[in-house]
């Protein structure tokens, strides 16, 4: 009769089991800390989705924990008890494990069951991400080089840097960028999407908290992209509706012509130092940092006019100032070249006296 050989038995060496025990129980303690983690207190809450992305970060952490403890510990134990002794001799093979169903079994289950686990939950949370309430209040949100412009429907002017939201409503948020690609995070909401020139990006979400919470700038978007935040503030709707009437009359009282006369340029010199510099050099046009140099701004035979077109005097200067640019070079003729965008007095948070300061600061530099 012919003769069957035996099973193979799969020799894992002196300990495995003890091992496994052991890394069991290391990845359980893990996994407790991972679940009772206060993510919420550490790192902000501003309102739903954050608490079912906490609950995917935490699931997923729990996964990525298992197999970091269980691979590293069986590495490190494999490693030494299966090392290469000086008694061995110098052909010799490691152990060979094959033929193993039931170990191949379970490798190949167990992942796919978490996968499948993973793409179920993940699915869901987008599909809520998507279907949120929101239209309640529709508002946008464009990035600039290195600031966010806020636009709200009962408002002509932009609101620059604070983004004010009622409590408790559900708001659409319409996402965009002028220039480069920019990035609109809310960490204490954990949602992001991209600004990008020419697209426009839809985010839905409800505040449910009164406070001040983040906006951050998650994509290099050149020289100031560490400084580009933003704040949201969560408050009342009489708050909310109070600060909707104050923009209104500010942006009401800031067409007013400004005093050229009363401009300083040595106070013009320190505002240029304090807001100006992130963009602009003191060299000549061509010497750019993001927007061109304006130190021969008066006096350039290659540029004898504004980039808007205008002549380069104080009143010129402080039209572009006060109302911001975009375009062409204009000094080049209607073809010129984009030179991007020049944000307005309200984006640069800039006075009238400050207009006529620095409008006499960059006419002096001409005189030198």
């Amino acid at each position: 009769m012919a003769q069957h050989a035996a099973p193979q038995k799969v020799d894992l060496g002196p300990g495995f089991w003890p091992v496994t025990i052991a890394l069991t129980i290391a990845n359980a303690i893990i996994s407790y800390g991972i679940v009772v983690f206060p993510f919420e207190s550490l790192f902000g809450f501003m309102g739903e989705p954050a608490a079912d992305i906490d609950l995917l970060f935490r699931f997923m952490s729990i996964v990525g924990n298992a197999i970091f403890v269980y691979v590293c510990g069986y590495l490190v134990y494999f490693s030494i008890v299966w090392r290469r002794r000086k008694s061995d001799p110098p052909g010799a093979i490691g152990i060979q494990v094959h033929d193993a169903p039931k170990l191949e079994l379970w490798w190949t289950v167990i992942p796919a069951i978490i996968v499948l686990i993973l793409a179920v939950f993940s699915v869901r949370i987008w599909a809520n991400l998507q279907n949120a309430a929101g239209d309640v209040l529709t508002t946008e949100a464009i990035g600039h080089q290195f600031n966010y412009e806020f636009r709200y429907p009962k408002l002509k002017a932009s609101v620059y840097d604070e983004f004010h939201l009622p409590v408790g409503v559900p708001v659409t948020v319409n996402v965009t960028a002028v220039d480069v690609l920019h990035s609109f995070w809310l960490p204490e909401m954990r949602i992001k999407a991209d600004m990008v020139p020419g697209l426009v990006q839809t985010l839905r979400f409800t505040p449910e908290h009164i406070g001040r919470f983040h906006i951050v700038c998650t994509e290099f978007c050149g020289t100031q992209h560490a400084n580009m935040r933003a704040t949201v503030v969560v408050e009342s709707k009489a708050d909310f509706d109070a600060f909707l009437a104050k923009q209104a009359s500010a942006a009401a009282a800031q067409g007013a012509p400004v005093a050229l006369a009363a401009g300083d340029a040595a106070t013009g010199q320190k505002t240029f130092a304090q807001k100006c510099t992130a963009c602009h050099g003191i060299g000549g046009f061509a010497q750019k940092i993001v927007g061109p140099g304006l130190g021969q701004l008066a006096k350039d035979p290659d540029h004898p006019k504004l980039v808007t077109g205008e002549a380069p005097d104080a009143k010129g200067i402080a039209h572009i100032l006060q109302a911001g640019y975009q375009g062409p070079d204009q000094s080049q003729g209607k073809n010129g070249p984009s030179l991007g965008v020049m944000p307005n007095q309200q984006a640069n948070a800039l006075s009238a006296k400050d207009i006529a300061d620095l409008s006499a600061y960059l006419v002096s530099l001409s005189k030198k």
